[in-house]
């Protein structure tokens, strides 16, 4: 995203489901009195899970000499460094910030970025403790990554440690297109008493109701990160609150719309999580919820009706 005249620009990794956080992100900008049409413009950019378009749609924000760049996913923030050191950024990552090179340090990120981290490449070995907890039979564990995304790595060795603790056999499938999901999952059919673990990826994000469909097809268990793949169908999320994400990133959008400088403004780090079970999913999978999991979720979707227990900080540990 981003802004002028006040001008600010919105350019995300995702499709439509970041309408959802938008309004998040004005709420944030209303909090500290930026408004949008009363006195700023938004610019929105969508690459739709198609990393190769986000330096072109970076390129015409700048062209059109926006105040500031809003790069609510970690491949957009990339391309928005790689195009400028002196439009303000303020990015939403699910990786490290400063070994992303974003930024110098935390509370003095120096240079013209700044932002949250929502902390999602690192929630993998929690994923796979409350995957076990509702499938105990579990005899293997497949993650699906998009080699393509940069917090990968530090995903899968999040997950390899947590494997290697339980004695859990792991198998890593990698896809980058539809064709490439379609072959995970047949390559995961062959696996006895599997379960799997869906990455933090904006691509597999845009496909969650394709996944969501194909782990139901071969009635696998799975966990996602983001809370959207449960309400699509999936069997259970955990993952950042993303917004409170865009919420914060709205905030220091406006503070620099209003003159303050990136540099500034220590990068925050994400406090709320969401535990999603779905128990339709669970039910079709013949998986009985344990009351002490069902305790714990911020959210229980049945076939009919939803249940929230708002929690401060997501999945009580």
């Amino acid at each position: 995203m981003a802004a002028r005249g006040a001008r600010a620009a919105t350019c995300d990794a995702g499709d439509w489901i970041s309408q959802q956080r938008i309004a998040a992100f004005r709420q944030g900008l209303k909090e500290v009195g930026t408004i949008e049409d009363q006195n700023a413009t938004i610019e929105y950019r969508w690459a739709e899970g198609q990393y190769d378009r986000l330096p072109a749609l970076v390129a015409d924000l700048i062209h059109r000499k926006v105040t500031v760049i809003a790069a609510t996913s970690t491949p957009a923030a990339r391309a928005a460094k790689a195009a400028t050191e002196t439009i303000p950024i303020v990015f939403t990552t699910a990786d490290d910030p400063i070994q992303l090179g974003f930024v110098a340090s935390l509370n003095r990120p120096e240079g013209n970025m700044t932002g949250v981290s929502n902390l999602l490449v690192s929630l993998g070995s929690k994923q796979l403790g409350l995957l076990r907890e509702l499938a105990p039979g579990t005899a293997a564990i497949a993650v699906l990554v998009n080699p393509n995304f940069p917090g990968t790595e530090r995903q899968l060795k999040d997950v390899e440690a947590a494997a290697g603790t339980l004695g859990v056999q792991l198998k890593v499938l990698r896809a980058v297109t539809e064709p490439e999901i379609d072959a995970a999952f047949a390559s995961m059919a062959q696996l006895t008493g599997a379960a799997l673990i869906v990455a933090a990826d904006p691509f597999f994000i845009g496909h969650r109701d394709y996944i969501v469909a194909l782990a139901a097809r071969h009635s696998i268990p799975a966990i996602y990160s983001v809370r959207n793949f449960a309400v699509a169908g999936g069997l259970m999320s955990y993952g950042t609150d993303f917004a409170d994400s865009y919420r914060q990133a709205g905030i220091y959008t406006g503070r620099i719309v209003k003159g303050e400088r990136p540099a500034n403004l220590p990068v925050q780090q994400s406090t709320k999580f969401e535990f999603v079970i779905n128990l339709k999913a669970a039910k079709a999978l013949g998986l009985t919820v344990p009351p002490s999991l069902l305790a714990r979720a911020d959210e229980v979707r049945a076939a009919r009706t939803v249940i929230r227990h708002r929690q401060s900080a997501g999945c009580r540990q």
